[in-house]
């Protein structure tokens, strides 16, 4: 199978001559830049996806929503009679949906598990679990799902004053990670965007300062960061850090400090010190600056699609899409060519 077209146009500032007219026209003063990775996956044939514990009219609303614009197939797991309460409050058909009835959402989560490792799924969708519950699943030893890589949370942003999407992370799993996870979370995110098309992202370690500063551990951090991506510990991305938010996403406010950087004022990651920072970040986008936010859990031998009520359709649709390329993509890559 020919590898899929990157997506490149719809990330890279550097490839803006190839944006579609309907993309070019709206990237400072509105939405846009989730529709082309969104088309691009409808394209395809939809996603085998295990929607865990569907158990609400939001849970069943987004599978069937997915369901209808060709991105997911869903199979619906959990128990059978408070899914088709759900599907009723929703309003929703389940005509020619597959339900596999077990008794309650741990239940539900390890038969997610079990067929995402058997190959009959290649996605998890989370419905109305908690998200630990249904992590503890994937990462379980034994689970098959398992890697070497720590599991992480991406918030692809669509910003309307940032001229190309912004990755968040980890702004929902990691909620204090050391330097080790730190270096999973960072090149889970690089791994994410060079599958998008990105060959060489750029990554923020951010900050309070942008300066080292003994007595904060976050810069200490970052600094390691730089260090590690310079010495091939974290590959196929440029990395710098300490970068105060500013100076991480505003040429000017970079040229302001006297920063000298690949990555300052272009950054396509921000790495955040701890989920607090980044959980606050990303609802300050979406509240003040109205910014979507589309996500994924990454690390695991395949992608997990966690969706809030909050959630609009295209952000749900959004994520969705993340999730087809991501295992589409992941999959051709493990090919032997």
């Amino acid at each position: 199978m020919p590898r899929p077209t990157p997506l490149a146009p719809t990330f890279s500032k550097d490839r803006r001559d190839h944006v579609n007219d309907d993309l070019s026209g709206s990237r400072l003063t509105g939405h846009g830049r989730y529709e082309a990775f969104i088309r691009s996956a409808q394209s395809r044939p939809p996603l085998r996806t295990a929607i865990v514990h569907p158990c609400s009219p939001e849970a069943i609303r987004a599978a069937v929503e997915a369901r209808d614009e060709n991105l997911l197939d869903p199979v619906l797991i959990g128990p059978e009679a408070k899914i088709r309460a759900a599907a009723d409050a929703a309003q929703c058909s389940l005509a020619h949906i597959t339900i596999e009835a077990v008794a309650h959402s741990h239940a539900a989560a390890a038969r997610a598990v079990e067929l995402g490792s058997s190959g009959a799924v290649a996605a998890l969708m989370k419905g109305s679990l908690h998200t630990d519950e249904l992590l503890s699943a994937v990462v379980a030893p034994g689970s098959g799902l398992r890697t070497e890589r720590r599991v992480s949370h991406v918030y692809v942003m669509d910003v309307p004053a940032y001229e190309k999407p912004l990755v968040i992370t980890d702004a929902a799993v990691n909620i204090a990670p050391d330097l080790m996870q730190k270096r999973d979370i960072c090149q889970n995110a690089i791994d994410f965007l060079r599958l998008m098309g990105i060959d060489e992202p750029r990554v923020a370690v951010v900050a309070a300062v942008e300066t080292v500063n003994p007595k904060m551990q976050s810069t200490l951090d970052a600094a390691a960061l730089t260090v590690m991506a310079t010495r091939g510990q974290i590959t196929g991305g440029l990395v710098d850090g300490p970068l105060a938010f500013d100076n991480a996403v505003s040429p000017a406010a970079a040229l302001t400090k006297g920063i000298v950087s690949p990555v300052a004022g272009r950054a396509d990651i921000l790495l955040m010190p701890d989920l607090e920072a980044g959980n606050m970040l990303v609802k300050q986008l979406m509240l003040f600056a109205g910014a979507d936010g589309a996500g994924l859990v990454l690390g695991a031998r395949l992608p997990v699609i966690l969706t809030s009520r909050a959630d609009s359709l295209r952000v749900r649709l959004a994520s969705a899409a993340l999730a087809k390329l991501v295992a589409e993509r992941t999959h051709h890559d493990a090919i032997p060519s």
